[in-house]
């Protein structure tokens, strides 16, 4: 499917903040390697993540599961859209193989949007997650899940496979859903997130900034995300793909994410990373870690 190419950024070119030096040593190549010998996907490459230089040279990685080729369209996103093939059901084994070699103390896996799929995946993930832990007893699992078109058995098959963190991207405010996640509703990921968490799941969201919105239009997200029971959000600078991705409206300054990361905390999220680089997955254990800690200090089990 064909992405139509839009205008240029109004915020023009990428502010000295924003320049990532690409550092990579032998690690990155392991990584790397082993990813490409499982046969398997990342969302470090097929995003085209920023940080993929400092977090494959640290071992640390996103597997995408379910393919690449994702059934949603969204402006920002440089995974590629159309049909996808048939489900791999070798994956979750790989997968958990992959993370065993890596031993690893903390992973994250995401995956494409399978809305071809009648339960959009939720038992191909729940097989991932098992899977995974039988070879990694120690390791923690932060799953970054699909809306799964707001089907709630579909996120108790997810949450009753009991992964670490149910994490599920808001990725802007309610005014540009239509603009930048076409296919998506805020309401229902809200409501998704809100059931998670009542079956008891350590919840955790992302949003992207510099898409057209205002300060006060994030800080409502975050404010409706805390009453959803969300414990842990990311906010993060959008960059552009390429030209047939949606512009970036303004660059967000640092001191801007740390007013924001302050307002979060404020509105009773538990934990708040906030910055230009940051992402979902980026640092990942950190923000459980510090979302543990913080929820100690408060008195909260």
């Amino acid at each position: 499917m064909a992405r139509p190419t839009f205008e240029d950024n109004a915020a023009g070119g990428r502010p000295d903040w924003l320049k990532v030096r690409l550092q990579l040593n032998s690690d990155f190549f392991n990584v790397k390697e082993l990813v490409h010998k499982a046969g398997l996907h990342t969302v470090c490459e097929s995003a085209s993540c920023p940080n993929i230089g400092e977090c494959w040279s640290n071992r640390t990685l996103t597997f995408m599961v379910l393919g690449n080729i994702c059934t949603r369209s969204c402006g920002f996103c440089d995974v590629s859209t159309g049909k996808p093939g048939a489900v791999d059901m070798d994956e979750p084994r790989r997968v958990a193989e992959s993370l065993a070699t890596l031993n690893l103390r903390y992973a994250v896996i995401t995956s494409v949007d399978r809305d071809d799929l009648p339960d959009g995946g939720a038992a191909f993930w729940a097989e991932t997650i098992r899977r995974t832990m039988e070879l990694c007893p120690t390791m923690e699992l932060e799953v970054l899940v699909p809306d799964f078109k707001g089907h709630l058995p579909d996120v108790a098959t997810v949450v009753e496979a009991r992964p670490t963190v149910y994490a599920h991207n808001m990725e802007t405010v309610e005014r540009l859903h239509r603009l930048v996640r076409p296919q998506a509703r805020y309401e229902r990921s809200l409501l998704t997130l809100s059931y998670a968490r009542s079956l008891g799941a350590v919840t955790k969201s992302g949003i992207m900034m510099g898409l057209g919105e205002t300060n006060d239009e994030i800080v409502q997200v975050m404010q409706d995300l805390a009453r959803a029971g969300v414990e842990i959000v990311s906010l993060g600078q959008y960059m552009r793909p390429s030209s047939r991705h949606l512009p970036v409206a303004r660059w967000v300054r640092p001191e801007e994410f740390a007013e924001l990361r302050d307002e979060g905390l404020r509105a009773g999220l538990v934990h708040v990373e906030a910055g230009p680089l940051v992402r979902s997955s980026y640092h990942a254990d950190a923000q459980a870690r510090a979302a543990r800690e913080n929820r100690e200090a408060m008195g909260q089990p």
